[in-house]
């Protein structure tokens, strides 16, 4: 790997070296080193671009890096990569892809990650995105998540985009079972003339299980964001559903949410709030000794921390 490459990953899975366990390191569309261990295997697909990963009954305290870069302009990929959890297992699995773009072709990578999560499975998911490089092509992420939990599983996803990515859809799934938990920690910022797009769909057909998403995010510049979620309550459940953002400059946020209850003890809330920075926030900042541009950077990183 080169310079470009090595900081692509520190960037988006914070990795300094190679990982313990098992993982899979995908450099311009080719494999760019894989290692499985005695619990969890990782298996190429024969049919279409991407990996099975095979996680054993009662796996616990181990981790998955299965990070993506590309530093090719003009590159575009599709990639699609199931996860099998097995019952009672406890893993973290660390995805993100990272484009550098230093030519005036677009580059793209759209993942398809498949979630299938197994009785009492517990699995954390850290996605992060990012974009670099000084071309005018374009740096697109389509990031598409599918989630099946089981009876009394649980599928925490933290996933954040922060900077340097053009255009970016994304799509989330799920299906919740039985005493099935679903966690969503998204974190976005926009800026230029950036898009992005969040769309959640969840059914939550398990009795006594949970949704609890939560969205946050920052518009600057000309950019434009859009958040739409739909979550269905199809048994005794409950459900939560929240987007928060803040606008700067000219930026532009629309939100759409919609709760369908289709059970007497389904308890689902939503709730929503765009705005700008509120100026006492940074005059109280600035009469600590930061200048305004210093208090709304610290501002944001508190809003999205």
């Amino acid at each position: 790997m080169d310079e470009i490459q090595k900081r692509l990953f520190e960037q988006i899975a914070d990795l300094h070296e190679v990982p313990q366990g098992a993982y899979n390191f995908r450099v311009n569309g080719e494999s760019a080193g894989r290692n499985v261990t005695e619990h969890i295997d990782i298996i190429t697909k024969s049919d279409k671009p991407g990996i099975d990963i095979i996680i054993k009954p009662g796996t616990k305290k181990e981790s998955v890096h299965i990070p993506v870069v590309i530093s090719q302009t003009g590159l575009q990929e599709c990639v699609y990569n199931d996860f099998y959890v097995g019952e009672d297992a406890d893993v973290t699995i660390v995805a993100g892809c990272g484009i550098h773009n230093a030519g005036d072709k677009k580059s793209e990578h759209d993942g398809i990650h498949t979630f299938h999560l197994a009785k009492n499975a517990r699995v954390r998911y850290v996605e992060k995105h990012y974009g670099s490089g000084e071309g005018t092509g374009e740096r697109i992420l389509n990031p598409q998540t599918v989630v099946y939990l089981d009876e009394g599983s649980t599928l925490e996803m933290d996933t954040v985009q922060i900077e340097g990515v053009d255009s970016t859809v994304r799509t989330t799934k799920a299906t919740v079972g039985d005493r099935a938990s679903l966690v969503i920690r998204e974190k976005i910022m926009t800026h230029d003339n950036q898009y992005a797009k969040t769309d959640f769909t969840v059914d939550i057909n398990g009795e006594d299980s949970s949704v609890d998403l939560v969205s946050r995010s920052v518009a600057k510049g000309d950019s434009k964001q859009e958040f739409f979620s739909n979550i269905n309550g199809n048994n005794r459940c409950k459900g939560h559903s929240e987007c928060d953002a803040i606008l700067m400059d000219n930026g532009s946020v629309a939100a759409a949410p919609m709760l369908t209850a289709n059970h007497l003890d389904a308890a689902l809330i939503h709730e929503a709030a765009i705005g700008k920075i509120a100026g006492d926030q940074i005059i109280k900042l600035m009469t600590l000794g930061l200048t305004e541009e210093e208090a709304e950077k610290q501002i944001i990183s508190g809003f999205l921390k």
